[in-house]
């Protein structure tokens, strides 16, 4: 008879010794560890051409004379800025409209069409559009945001509202509750693990929109920096840039899932990763 092994549990080697499996965060800092090696020998070795990738410490010093900058940080805070304003309109939007639409049935049976003809279109599809209203302007590259991240927000709200119990609902109006408490009451605590996963999707969705935007559009941001550097031959300070835009995505993602794991503390998926 033989015993599952469960993952992390301490495992007997062939002496009898027990070793204990490496936690997730160390392996991740290995494989990182290990991809640095890779990019800094490889062009030293000859294996890449050095011009076009250059070692990972060039990399580093690029970065280190651009945090000297202040076009540096004011390039940051504009992507900041436009990343956190569309995400803003889109959570707004997707999740009053998806309450709206998926409340009522007749709406939603009438706009489920338009709604699967729209989402599919490609953000990047919108481009001319938005440079002949608002030039390189921030707006166009937050028009682009906001549609891209809106749909998002809006399919999992819909999915959250349809997932409703529907004894639930009938016992709401039952009981003559107002739309409002309806809404706070029935309608809210299920739909709201699907509005955080679309905070989720959506917040990623919106920062890689907005560096495309800024590096298309050429509105103000790292997007438009990381442009500059490769059009004027400076490759190390745009692989640097790069990487920071990298590691934006890093703290956007570790930000979205600690902030769906401090809202849905009382939901029992987010009560089983903690105790495991």
């Amino acid at each position: 008879m033989t015993a599952a092994v469960t993952a992390g549990a301490p495992r007997r080697g062939q002496g009898g010794r027990r070793h204990r499996a490496l936690p997730a965060w160390l392996l991740g800092l290995i494989g990182l560890a290990g991809l640095v090696a890779v990019v800094e020998l490889a062009p030293r070795a000859g294996l890449v051409d050095a011009r076009y990738l250059p070692p990972f410490s060039q990399m580093v010093s690029a970065l280190a004379e651009q945090a000297a900058t202040a076009e540096f940080w004011q390039a940051l805070l504009e992507t900041l800025r436009g990343w956190a304003i569309g995400l803003s309109i889109a959570m707004v939007a997707g999740v009053a409209l998806g309450i709206l639409i998926g409340g009522i049935p007749l709406v939603r049976a009438a706009l489920n069409s338009t709604i699967e003809f729209l989402r599919p279109i490609p953000s990047v599809a919108l481009i001319p559009l938005a440079v002949l209203l608002f030039g390189t302007d921030m707006r166009s590259t937050l028009l682009l945001v906001v549609y891209a991240s809106f749909w998002q927000v809006l399919v999992q709200v819909l999915y959250g509202v349809r997932d409703v119990d529907p004894v639930a609902r009938e016992t709401a109006r039952s009981y003559r509750f107002r739309p409002l408490t309806q809404v706070r009451t029935v309608i809210w605590p299920t739909a709201l693990p699907y509005v955080m996963t679309g905070f989720r999707l959506g917040a990623a969705v919106a920062l890689i929109l907005e560096i495309t935007g800024e590096l298309i559009i050429g509105s103000p941001g790292l997007g438009k920096q990381i442009a500059v550097a490769q059009t004027s031959g400076a490759v190390a300070s745009m692989y640097a840039l790069v990487i920071v835009v990298g590691l934006i995505g890093v703290v956007v993602n570790v930000i979205a899932r600690a902030t769906e794991r401090r809202a849905l503390r009382w939901h029992p998926s987010i009560r089983r990763e903690v105790s495991s």
